[in-house]
């Protein structure tokens, strides 16, 4: 069997010099957080070199505030660890920050009424219990308002009074680990006297969420999510808890439901659905009539979000244009599309419009040249204003970076599917330059066209192109292509990347001689797998928060997940599911992979448990080939603080080094 000299302390850095042998000052150390296992010292110029390149730091548009015309921000200052919640009072304005803590902060929310306090959600190292809590804007107070043993998310009555809180328990306070099934619990709460809580319903399993009141706070619309093409919509009454499903009708087939919006009047309930056809598509259901109208049938692509402004006159959507966001506004009481706003395509969220000023919206914007921005549009003038500027290092110039070009292949099958491919500036890189594949997670994720952030490095310092594939399962092409991989199919989608790594050698300036693949979570999986079925196409492989075995996936992932989860790999209490299941596992075929592995894990992921990752690592080293661990104690599913993500990121570098540049 094949020796990897390289897997320890012969490791050779690009330039020849043995690691052994640097001194002390050329390497880096990881922090106390960081389990290093099996992986080299890192060189300490990495760093250095990558510098610019980390500390990209742009804005995210949160909410408004309800009577001016502040809103909350999301940012990582300078010289943070996690982005946290600002508020800012005008266009160009000077961030005040809110919130401070170890944790991200990503969700908050202005009392809708006043705005004097803010409501936010915060976990503790990445493992997703959210727990809510009050902050009072003028002492930064914080007052915790639910239980510290559930996974909780929070939604304003019209009144502004009172919360909706759901809450799920998390495993780690049943009895024997694992639960046989799962409540969703409601209850009102007051924020101002956290004591004053009553519980409203107890609503049967997961998947529950996209609460919204009525106005009048009489009645609250929500739905329940299975897969993006099984869900239902209720409505719960805010009095007696009692719930009645409106969506599907009865006797309909299944369909997917998204995002629900009570008019004025409380007659018609706008969302999203592809039950009439492929794509999610903006609709409106009138009460009275039972009746489901499209607004959007012209646009032959998922819209992916919508909001309706307070006086319930303007609808605005986002429609995802085979990864691109486009803004689309439309009049609600025709149903007819309006002027389309002047505004970039790219990455768009937290498109909402303001309460007293109903004809302006705020959303956030990056793109391929800008880590992302926060604006507003006014609909009346047509123009838009820029709130925030990003920021980047010294040196670096985001205008400069290079836009992706879209590819498009048939697989094994004839399936046409496509992927992003960003290329190298060909005057400093000639020639065939390496290649990085990274699969998104999901499955039902999709590819889109964004800000690379760290990753313009291996771009424009390193000369590796990069190639983003939408696999068979990927969202944004239709329903059908979302169930392609199912159950199983599930090995349908790792042959379309292996159509991806055969075209490789087609294109003028790829070398599909050197290809690493990557991915997280889901495409943590694609990657392991492609690792056992095209080790020979490879140099290595990096699985990133990814699934090893389903049926051990399926046994320790959080409970609430567990049911989601199964309607898209297959239930493994099936024998022959099962049986499917552990052919196919990467970990069972783990002899097959033959070139280095990288694997990436945070300790405290409620989705794909850390235990995926160990028994992965030990299954591989007994091939001889080096395995790479890298584990953090303060992490979930994915490194969200700095310091962690700076550390993966130079590990990352020396091993395309290693695999792709020798």
């Amino acid at each position: 069997m094949k020796r990897w000299i390289w897997a320890g302390a012969l490791a050779l850095t690009l330039s020849g010099t043995p690691l052994w042998a640097q001194d002390a000052a050329s390497t880096l150390v990881a922090n106390a957080n960081l389990k290093t296992d099996g992986m080299p010292a890192i060189a300490a110029r990495i760093a250095e070199r990558v510098a610019p390149y980390a500390d990209f730091r742009g804005h995210g548009f949160v909410d408004w505030h309800p009577t001016t015309r502040a809103m909350l921000v999301r940012h990582r200052e300078a010289g943070a660890n996690t982005a946290q919640i600002y508020r800012l009072a005008e266009p160009g304005g000077k961030l005040e920050k809110l919130t401070d803590f170890p944790d991200p902060i990503s969700n908050a929310s202005f009392n809708p009424v006043h705005g004097n306090y803010i409501v936010y959600a915060r976990d503790s190292g990445g493992n997703e219990a959210a727990q809510i809590f009050r902050m009072d804007i003028s002492t930064r107070q914080s007052t915790l308002l639910s239980s510290p043993d559930e996974r909780n998310s929070a939604t304003w009555t019209r009144s502004g009074a009172q919360l909706l809180i759901a809450a799920m328990p998390l495993d780690r306070t049943a009895q024997g680990g694992k639960r046989d099934s799962v409540v969703t619990t409601l209850s009102l709460v007051d924020p101002l006297k956290p004591e004053a809580r009553t519980r409203l319903a107890e609503l049967p399993g997961g998947g529950w969420g996209d609460y919204r009141f009525s106005y009048g706070d009489q009645r609250i619309a929500a739905l329940q999510y299975r897969t993006p093409s099984d869900s239902d919509v209720y409505l719960i009454d805010a009095k007696t808890g009692a719930r009645e499903k409106i969506l599907p009708a009865a006797g309909a087939a299944k369909a997917g439901f998204g995002g629900v919006e009570w008019s004025p009047d409380n007659q018609r309930l706008f969302m999203t659905t592809n039950q009439g056809g492929e794509f999610f598509e903006l609709a409106v259901y009138e009460l009275a009539t039972k009746k489901l109208t499209v607004l959007s049938s012209h646009i032959p692509w998922d819209i992916e979000n919508f909001s309706l402004s307070k006086d319930g006159k303007r609808l605005l959507a986002v429609a995802n244009n085979n990864g691109r966001d486009e803004v689309r506004l439309f009049d609600s009481a025709s149903g007819k599309e309006l002027a389309r706003p002047d505004i970039p395509a790219g990455s768009i969220g937290g498109g909402r419009w303001h309460e007293v000023d109903t004809g302006q919206f705020a959303f956030s914007l990056n793109s391929p040249q800008s880590p992302g921005d926060v604006y507003s549009y006014d609909v009346a003038s047509g123009k838009t204003q820029r709130w925030t500027t990003a920021f980047a290092a010294p040196g670096v110039d985001p205008n400069k970076f290079v836009s992706p070009e879209l590819v498009q292949i048939k697989s094994f099958d004839g399936l046409p599917i496509s992927a992003w491919l960003y290329l190298p500036d060909a005057a400093k890189f000639p020639g065939k330059r390496p290649v990085v594949v990274d699969f998104h997670g999901g499955p039902e994720g999709q590819s889109t066209v964004h800000f690379m952030g760290r990753w313009n490095y291996y771009l424009n310092e390193m000369g590796l192109a990069i190639l983003l594939p939408n696999v068979r399962g990927s969202a944004g092409y239709g329903k059908s292509f979302m169930d392609l991989d199912n159950g199983f199919k599930r090995k349908d989608s790792v042959k379309d990347g292996g159509a991806f790594l055969a075209w490789l050698g087609s294109h003028t300036r790829l070398d599909a001689s050197r290809v690493v693949v990557t991915g997280g979570s889901y495409g943590g999986y694609m990657s392991l797998a492609t690792a056992v079925d095209y080790s020979a196409l490879l140099r290595g492989a990096i699985d990133v928060v990814g699934i090893s075995h389903f049926v051990t996936f399926l046994n320790n992932t959080e409970s609430y997940r567990r049911d989601l989860r199964r309607v898209e790999y297959g239930d493994e209490r099936d024998p022959a599911m099962r049986a499917f299941m552990e052919k196919m596992a990467p970990l069972n075929n783990a002899s097959q992979i033959k070139v280095p592995l990288f694997v990436v894990q945070g300790k405290n992921d409620p989705r794909v448990p850390y235990t995926e990752a160990e028994q992965m690592v030990v299954a591989v080293r007994k091939n001889g080939v080096p395995v790479w661990y890298l584990l953090a104690d303060n992490e979930g599913h994915g490194f969200a603080r700095k310091v962690n993500a700076d550390y993966y990121f130079y590990s990352t570098v020396q091993f395309f080094e290693m695999t792709l540049l020798k």
